[in-house]
Parts: C-alpha cells; structure tokens; sequence
C-alpha cells in the first residue's frame, strides 16, 4: 500500500542559527486501473491484518518463483501481484513467462483475465483465445484458489475460466454471438451448481443482448429449483429477477460486510440494470448502473460492465 507521507528537513540557513523548514513530498501514488471514461482507481485502504496477509503470501510467491522460475511459481507470482491490485506487474510477470513457456494456456488464461481488468478487452480476447486452441484436449484441471471460499474448497478448473473470461470479453466488446458460442462451451465443464449458475447467467444475458429472447427463456430451465451454492448466490439472484421469482427492489438490497455489500451490489446491480434494458427502461437502466460505479470494486466484473453500458449511451 503507497502511502503519501510528508516530512521536514531542517537546513542551516544562517549562521545566527535561523531555520527554514523545507517540506519534502512523496510522489502521489499511480492509480492501477483507468476506468472507461478516465476514472482513475488506486490500490485499495486495507485492514493491517489483510494487507499483512496479502504482503506475506506475496512474499512466499516471490521467494519460490526466485528459488525455481517454474510455470507453477510464475503463475502464483503473478496472481499475488494482481491480489494486490497490481495489476500490471501481474501482466508483466505472465508476460516473461509466456516468453519461457509459450504453450501454456494457463499463463494466457491469467494474462486475459488482468487485460479484462485494465479494461483492455481486445488484448484479453486475444490471449484467451489463444489459451482456449492451446487446452483441446487436455483434461479438465480443478484450479486452485488464491482467495479461498468460506469452504476453502475449490470450485473452478482452467477450462471454464478459459470458456468464462472469453465469453466475457466478447460480452464486454458487445459481440453477442461469439459470446454466446463461449458460454456454450462454459457450459460443458461447469462441473457443480455454482460454475453452471455462473454460466447460465452470463449466457443468459448474452442470448437478451443478441434478441433471442426465447432461447435466453430456455436458458432459465437449465438449473433445478433446488442448488447447492456456495459462492455464487448473487449470480443466482440475478437468474430469479430474470425469471420473475423477486423484484428488481430485492436483488438490490444487499446485505453482508460492507466489502461484501459492495461486491453484492457490483454484481446484483448489474443484473437489475439489465433487466431494466430487457424492460424497456433504459432510464432506470443507466440509474443503476452510474449506482454500481460509485462503488469501490472496480475489479469486479459486475463494476465493469456497467462501466461499458454507460460509456455506450455516453457515445
């Protein structure tokens, strides 16, 4: 965390003994990402304990990748950068290890996944496209977490976070189709309910934004009324406003942690904005979406999206 820190220097300036202070100032800290419209953000004001944690896992990552600059180690090198929220160091640390291992689509999967943040949809479609022609054929892979859940058990494999984060860039450029084409493959290796909540929704979105309304219809029958979730309910809350099982009021009223709110309300938000799209209300619609951007998950994918909705009325 870069903290600006202003301090004295007392200097001789006489030789009656009269002192001048001179101030000396910190360079103001570099904002880690530039919204669409120009917004900058910063590394996020943590608790001591977290930034403590976040510092030392850090810490582990780099002493491993320095004692073997393996696949493994660059990637977890990187992942601790970007937990951080630096996100470039995190592209260029996947960059030198992509010049070391050019076949690995993991490396492309992460890399993606960090140009989606800076905003840099076309670099993220290229290199998640790239990762998904590496994968054919190889066999679904549990990734572990960086961030555990409340379970500490890990839900994803790299081939659905290959299939989601480029469906999601495609989303993002607003090419639906090809949006649509990923989340079909995302689809095929979401292994439990909280991966096929993910993609249901996402594809869900994709087949309204596309006009075919009956097909984003059939999406909503694809789960059972009954799931296990253990991350994912706010992507499931989302798919109930779709299907007419809560209000737009309900799945913006988020609860929790004021970190958890603001992710909640990142990701609810962007569903009710939408929803108010899908309704004809463009208006409401924009509403909720400036409410989503004046939160401070700026990485979250929800916070993102509605960046792109109104940078697109915007123009």
């Amino acid at each position: 965390m870069r903290v600006i820190t202003f301090f004295g220097v007392l200097t001789l300036v006489s030789l009656l003994g009269c002192e001048s202070p001179r101030q000396e100032t910190a360079n103001p800290p570099a904002p880690v990402v530039i919204s669409l419209s120009g917004t900058p953000f910063f590394e996020p004001t943590r608790t001591p304990e977290v930034q403590a944690l976040l510092d030392s896992n850090l810490l582990v990552a780099q002493k491993n990748f320095e004692a073997d600059a393996s696949e493994e180690n660059y990637i977890w090198y990187g992942r601790r950068e970007a937990y951080l929220a630096h996100y470039q160091r995190a592209i260029d640390i996947f960059t030198e290890a992509i010049g070391r291992y050019p076949a690995s689509y993991r490396l492309y999967r992460h890399r993606g996944h960090r140009y989606i943040t800076l905003r840099n949809f076309d670099a993220a479609i290229t290199d998640l496209e790239k990762a998904a022609t590496l994968m054919q054929g190889a066999p679904i892979e549990i990734e572990p977490d960086g961030q555990p859940n409340k379970l500490n058990q890990p839900l994803s494999n790299t081939q659905f976070n290959i299939w989601y984060h480029l469906g999601l860039a495609y989303y993002l450029k607003g090419d639906w189709e090809k949006a649509i084409a990923a989340y079909k493959e995302c689809w095929t290796v979401s292994v439990n309910d909280d991966l096929k909540t993910a993609t249901a929704d996402w594809l869900y979105m994709a087949l309204q934004r596309a006009g075919k309304k009956e097909q984003a219809a059939n999406v909503l029958a694809m789960l059972p009324d009954s799931l296990n979730l253990i991350e994912n309910d706010s992507y499931h809350q989302r798919l109930q406003l779709y299907a007419g099982k809560r209000s737009p009021e309900e799945v913006l009223h988020v609860q929790g942690t004021s970190e958890d709110r603001d992710l909640a309300m990142a990701t609810q938000g962007y569903g009710v904005g939408n929803w108010y799209l899908y309704t004809g209300e463009p208006a409401k619609a924009n509403a909720v979406f400036q409410q989503v951007v004046e939160g401070k998950q700026f990485a979250a994918f929800g916070f993102i999206a509605a960046e792109v909705e109104l940078n697109r009325t915007s123009q």
